[in-house]
């Protein structure tokens, strides 16, 4: 099994303007004989999972997705390399091929090299008509930068074609040192908040068993 997850602390970055991680002692040994942290975080700190409602006002929360769909048959899709602010486009993710009866698609564009860096910002992005693709597909995404949107958007069109059909948006992905199969299962648990637009997950990439015919 592989992490494909950034640590959260409080030197992790974050989105301009999002809330700093916060990991604060409540409690200590040596004055209440246990330890306790104060834990503060955004719902899109580090590596994480968007809902529908993180850009749609009636989309569904976190918590109306059960448990199973943060458990997928996922496909790696290499899109490297990608020049700073490069758009996808559809011929690009239909160039890869991807299995019709996967559930995800993770999408390397590269960038992960640059988190912690001013350059994370200049990531590639997916064209509306790309994310639509996936979309129309049954695809959720992942990627190993910030979105699916170039930074600054304000109208978020990819993510909003994805959220329009329920799929679930999961970035930044730590990919580049990752030795990963074309297929394999992606674990993406996100603590059982309620009613909440997005959350930190623990990303976790396991190799499929083998499939055996007699």
């Amino acid at each position: 099994m592989q992490d494909l997850s950034h640590q959260l602390s409080p030197d992790t970055p974050v989105y301009p303007g999002d809330p700093s991680v916060r990991l604060r002692p409540h409690a200590s040994h040596a004055a209440d004989g246990y330890r306790v942290t104060d834990i503060g975080v955004g719902s899109h700190a580090g590596t994480h999972v968007d809902a529908p409602s993180h850009v749609l006002e009636d989309g569904d929360p976190l918590s109306a997705f059960p448990v199973s769909r943060f458990r997928l048959d996922a496909e790696l899709v290499d899109l490297r390399p990608l020049d700073a602010g490069a758009t996808v486009s559809p011929a690009a993710l239909e160039a890869a091929d991807p299995a019709p009866d996967g559930e995800a698609l993770v999408l390397r564009t590269g960038w992960d090299v640059h988190w912690g860096t001013g350059e994370y910002h200049d990531h590639p992005s997916l064209s509306p008509e790309a994310a639509a693709w996936c979309a129309d597909r049954g695809y959720d995404v992942a990627l190993d930068c910030a979105s699916p949107d170039p930074f600054g958007s304000t109208d978020l069109p990819a993510h909003r074609a994805l959220s329009g059909a329920n799929r679930l948006i999961f970035e930044n992905l730590r990919l580049a040192d990752a030795d990963l199969p074309t297929r394999f299962r992606l674990h993406a648990y996100p603590p059982s908040f309620v009613g909440v637009d997005g959350s930190p997950v623990r990303v976790v990439a396991e190799e499929r068993a083998p499939v055996v015919t007699e």
